[in-house]
């Protein structure tokens, strides 16, 4: 048999490589317009404190827009508050005590204490706190004795401003990643239960074992679909442009525990497979029938995502397959029926995405034969 070419390190090492720059360029599609609002919105802050108001050096504009606004959706408005009156601590702290006391080590090392204790005697996030003492550092430090404190708050003020428009400004593609994203798992447990099906028919060890390892580098879809819903929900929350899409992504958020049980339990039967492959477990052919049945299955439900609906077209594939699994031979090997379990267990979690409540998808399964 010839060697597969991941069978070696310089194979995996190969192929770990391809997947982390395919990460990395995915996370880089998915921050690009965030990171454009970021650069556009520091210009604008600069522009309109230099040029409008007329300030020399107005640098704290722009770090207030972008600090604001960040790379993520969520809690854009409470950051703004947050930068702003941080940099309004900080600079008044730091100019009123380089007024009185000069600059230097323990001058900076007393503006940064007071600043910080300020901010936690008032209760405030860690971006608060970190922003007043980064800004009374900086006032200390780079720009002491100028007494330019309300100029620079006033800056602040402009780099906020700005943040907090340009936060109401979001694309659709936000509203629109949570279902991709959840398309994404469901292709991944689609090619999971279609390996694992041939495999069980064909008993090819060294190809089970390779789609074991694609199976446990899963654990990144979930985040992204959390992560996704989470910019999702962000989104119709802060802009008033987008809050009629807040209980679609509502109920995006509430499919994100069912598809992660469902990719867990695909990988328990991957895994299952392989151990059956690698010690040539005799499985029933039927449940490899499940398994590619089961896969057809789950393309509908990506079909329906992808069209922005309820994947309420694959009920009837996934109750064929959960009636199936109660009317095929049983085995007498362990491994064997842990794979018909968890094939039970990916259509029971697969059902909610139809609309079915947990108890309702559970309940849909008829008993195993006995």
């Amino acid at each position: 048999m010839e060697a597969s070419p991941f069978a070696t390190p310089i194979g995996r090492a190969r192929r770990r490589g391809r997947r982390s720059f395919a990460a990395r360029r995915q996370r880089f599609r998915d921050k690009r317009w965030q990171i454009a609002q970021c650069a556009v919105a520091a210009g604008v802050a600069w522009f309109l404190a230099k040029d409008v108001l007329g300030h020399d050096v107005p640098v704290f504009a722009p770090i207030a827009a972008v600090v604001s606004l960040g790379t993520s959706y969520a809690q854009r408005l409470r950051r703004v508050v947050e930068v702003t009156a941080g940099v309004a601590i900080g600079v008044f702290l730091g100019d009123l005590l380089v007024a009185g006391l000069g600059s230097g080590a323990w001058q900076i090392a007393l503006v940064v204490g007071l600043s910080m204790t300020a901010a936690v005697m008032l209760d405030a996030g860690t971006l608060f706190i970190n922003q007043a003492a980064i800004q009374g550092l900086f006032v200390a430090a780079l720009v002491p004795g100028t007494g330019a404190s309300l100029t620079r708050w006033t800056d602040a003020l402009v780099g906020g401003a700005v943040a907090l428009v340009a936060a109401t400004v979001v694309p659709a593609a936000p509203l629109r990643r949570p279902r991709e994203q959840a398309a994404a798992v469901l292709e991944k447990v689609a090619e999971l239960l279609r390996g694992s099906a041939s495999v069980l028919v064909d008993g090819d060890a060294e190809r089970a074992l390779l789609l074991l390892a694609d199976a446990r580098s899963t654990d990144h879809l979930v985040r992204r679909l959390e992560a996704a819903a989470d910019e999702g929900m962000a989104v119709a929350t802060s802009s008033p442009f987008r809050v009629r899409h807040r209980p679609g992504i509502r109920k995006m958020a509430d499919l994100v525990d069912p598809l992660d049980r469902a990719l867990r339990s695909t990988r328990v039967l991957v895994r299952q497979v392989t151990v059956a492959a690698y010690h040539d477990i005799a499985v029933p052919h039927s449940y490899a029938v499940l398994a590619d049945e089961l896969a057809a299955a789950v393309d509908t439900c990506v079909a329906e995502l992808r069209a922005n609906r309820q994947a309420t077209a694959a009920r009837p594939a996934l109750l064929a397959v959960g009636a199936g699994s109660g009317a095929v031979e049983r085995s007498e090997e362990m491994t064997a029926e842990v794979v018909l379990a968890q094939i039970r267990s990916v259509v029971a979690d697969l059902l909610m995405l139809t609309g079915m409540e947990q108890l309702e998808a559970t309940d849909a399964l008829p008993p195993p034969p006995r």
